[in-house]
C-alpha cells in the first residue's frame, strides 16, 4: 500500500499501490471471480462473487460475510474496461436478490494500472456525486475496507 487520500474539495478517495508483478497478472486479480473474492472485501468480510461479467455495460454481484454470519451486498456497472490497463464501475449497495438499494449512497470506482518501478502500480479513484454521500460512505468505513482489502493483494501474487 502506497497511499490512501481523501480529497473532500474533488470528492474522491484514491488508494494507490504497488505489486511486484506484471499489470497483466494484476489485472487478472480483478478478470478472476475466485481471485477478486479472495481479495475484495476485508479480510473480516470475505467476499463470494454471484455475478461476474467484466465487459463494458456488464455486472459484478456479490456479497460480504461479517463474522457473525451477516451479508452485505453490492454490485457494480461496468461503464468502461480496457484489459489490461483500466475499468471503471458503479459501486452500489444491493438487497439479497442483487438489485441496488434505493436511496444509499452509489460512488463511481476508477481502477487504473500502469508498470511502475519494475512492477505494476493500481490506483483505485473512487468518486462521490457528493460530500454528503463521501462523508457517509467514508463514515460507513469505506477507506479502512479498501486499505485492507488491496494489502492481501501482496500474497495473492506471491
Amino acid at each position: 500500500m502506497t497511499s490512501v487520500d481523501k480529497d473532500f474539495d474533488a470528492l474522491t478517495l484514491t488508494v494507490i499501490a504497488d505489486f511486484d508483478a506484471t499489470t497483466e497478472r494484476v489485472w487478472e486479480l480483478w478478470a478472476d471471480p475466485r481471485l477478486l473474492e479472495r481479495w475484495w472485501g476485508p479480510p473480516t468480510h470475505p467476499a463470494t462473487m454471484v455475478e461476474h461479467d467484466l465487459t463494458d455495460g456488464g455486472e459484478v454481484a456479490y456479497y460480504m460475510t461479517s463474522p457473525e454470519g451477516e451479508k452485505f451486498h453490492g454490485r457494480w456497472r461496468f461503464t468502461a474496461v480496457n484489459p489490461p490497463k483500466s475499468l471503471e464501475f458503479v459501486d452500489s449497495f444491493a438487497d439479497s436478490d442483487g438489485k441496488p438499494v434505493e436511496g444509499m449512497p452509489t460512488n463511481t470506482i476508477r481502477m487504473q494500472l500502469s508498470a511502475y518501478d519494475g512492477g505494476t502500480r493500481m490506483e483505485l479513484r473512487s468518486v462521490f456525486d457528493s460530500r454528503e454521500q463521501m462523508d457517509q460512505l467514508i463514515g460507513m468505513g469505506m477507506a479502512e475496507g479498501l486499505e485492507q482489502a488491496v494489502s492481501q493483494i501482496d500474497a495473492l501474487l506471491a
